[in-house]
């Protein structure tokens, strides 16, 4: 039996007209990846939710990783991934295996899947159109790259046209050497770049908590000097801590304000940005607070 009337379900949408109607003509920036990319159940979720938001006026960018898939091609290679403080060593071999599965399996698939739920999507990498160019950021590390410029006008030109954008995080330099971009920072800059709205980073964790063993303990917002003072209580740790920096960097970059949330949950992007329930950590600006007392 069906557990909504019609009357709920109208009741629904007219709730949503508000945030429709703020982020309509917006720019929404959705770094994905994770559980929520493993999983077939949740990655056709993440995807209606994109398209929904696309169908309301949103201008949704896409940008996305694929650890799990490069480790997987790695392995039928006969190469084992290694790891350096989460960071993947990468030769130009596995340069090239990441360049294989980010722009072609993962990237065409997001854009087939975007596709059938009824979207107009492109699938482009940091490579085309000199969107990310890059520098090794250590030579122990090989081609893994720091961004060093983004040429956002690609994914403006798209955007213009009606196409949600669907980004693999791959870089180049002016030698034509292939780097591969870490997903948080690549989001962080492109998000940045396009002076977006709103930044939304799925993860495997609720959100900030301020006891990792609790999730209760979940911090719904945080300006730049709440978190500053969580760095210094070790509250944020581990790999909480570069996530939190790729959202101040956002910040910094002119993004409005970053979510942290969960993408195991049902529809989670749906909830953080049509509803007043909300989903995740909140990151804003100093001044917004400011702003608020």
């Amino acid at each position: 039996m069906d557990r909504f009337t019609n009357m709920q379900r109208a009741q629904v949408l007219t709730e949503a007209l508000p945030y429709i109607r703020q982020y309509n003509g917006k720019i929404v920036v959705v770094k994905y990846g994770g559980n929520a990319m493993v999983s077939e159940t949740l990655r056709q979720q993440v995807m209606e939710d994109i398209v929904l938001l696309w169908l309301v006026g949103v201008k949704v960018v896409l940008v996305h990783g694929g650890g799990p898939e490069i480790s997987e091609l790695m392995g039928r290679l006969g190469k084992k991934p290694q790891f350096v403080d989460g960071l993947r060593v990468t030769d130009r071999e596995t340069a090239e295996i990441a360049q294989m599965v980010l722009a072609g399996k993962v990237g065409k698939t997001l854009v087939k899947l975007l596709e059938v739920k009824g979207g107009n999507a492109v699938g482009i990498s940091g490579m085309d159109g000199g969107l990310i160019e890059a520098k090794m950021r250590n030579p122990e590390l090989g081609y893994v790259g720091s961004i060093t410029k983004v040429n956002i006008q690609p994914v403006m030109d798209l955007l213009e046209k009606g196409y949600i954008p669907v980004i693999s995080t791959l870089g180049c330099d002016k030698d034509g050497n292939t780097y591969n971009i870490n997903g948080d920072t690549a989001a962080s800059f492109i998000a940045g770049a396009l002076g977006a709205e709103r930044l939304i980073m799925m993860t495997d964790i609720a959100g900030v908590l301020r006891d990792k063993d609790r999730p209760e303990t979940l911090i719904p917002k945080l300006s730049i000097s709440d978190a500053v003072k969580l760095f210094e209580e070790k509250v944020i740790a581990g790999g909480m801590i570069p996530k939190v920096e790729c959202c101040i960097d956002a910040i910094h970059r002119g993004v409005k304000s970053v979510i942290i949330m969960d993408g195991r949950v049902p529809h989670s992007i749906l909830m953080e940005i049509l509803t007043d329930e909300g989903a995740g950590t909140m990151v804003v600006g100093d001044e917004e607070e400011e702003e608020k007392a």
